[in-house]
């Protein structure tokens, strides 16, 4: 057996490195698509709402697993050579925007509709009503939630090695290839999740916490 000195470590955070760019990229387009989602299922027009709800029942129905498969392989069946990276960024930016989507459609419902009445009587017009009025509030609500998939985008970045991608979870597994040291390995990565997703899920918690005791 091989021991786990500082090369096997730095290896481990370079995986670390490529799980947290994943993480950012995935959120962050998610969030933007997620945005223009959550207004489609809130649009006054049905037939964009219809169309809207199939694509985050698609996304929302079948295993993320699946979803980066069909990215990858999918686009090549199409004639496309692309990177192993951009493929998984696709794919996370597309299974991040259905959650992020749905979840903003609850904030943006849950905002009392008096006050969007309030503002179409003043005069607002629909950009104003919702940049200035809707989503400051219906994010701010959503903001558990949100925090709770983002906790979960982290952890389901590990699927990303099943297209070749080396992120944590794949390089714990190479590493444990070549130390025969599997236990220790996967318990140093177990780890860092855990540091890195459970000061995020107390965040979440702490303030779900406040916006139940500010609407008492």
């Amino acid at each position: 057996m091989a021991s786990i000195g500082p090369n096997e470590l730095f290896f481990l955070m370079q995986g670390l490195k490529w799980t947290i760019a994943l993480t950012l990229i995935g959120f962050a387009g998610g969030g933007v698509f997620g945005l223009l989602v959550a207004l489609a299922r809130t649009a006054e027009v049905p037939s964009i709402r219809r169309a809207t709800a199939g694509y985050i029942a698609v996304f929302q129905g079948t295993p993320l697993l699946m979803q980066l498969f069909v990215v990858y392989y999918g686009v090549a069946l199409l004639g496309f050579n692309i990177d192993a990276w951009i493929a998984v960024a696709i794919a996370f930016t597309l299974h991040a925007s259905a959650f992020l989507g749905e979840i903003w459609r609850g904030g943006i419902q849950a905002v009392p509709k008096g006050q969007t009445e309030a503002a179409r009587a003043l005069g607002l017009h629909y950009r104003s009503i919702m940049n200035d009025v809707v989503l400051p509030q219906a994010l701010r609500i959503s903001l558990p939630a949100t925090i709770g998939f983002l906790v979960q985008l982290i952890k389901g970045t590990s699927l990303a090695a099943i297209v070749g991608f080396v992120e944590l979870s794949r390089a714990g597994q190479i590493v444990s290839n070549q130390t025969f040291r599997p236990l220790t390995v996967f318990a140093i990565v177990g780890l860092i999740y855990f540091l890195i997703c459970w000061p995020l899920s107390l965040w979440g918690a702490g303030v779900e916490k406040r916006l139940q005791t500010a609407a008492r």
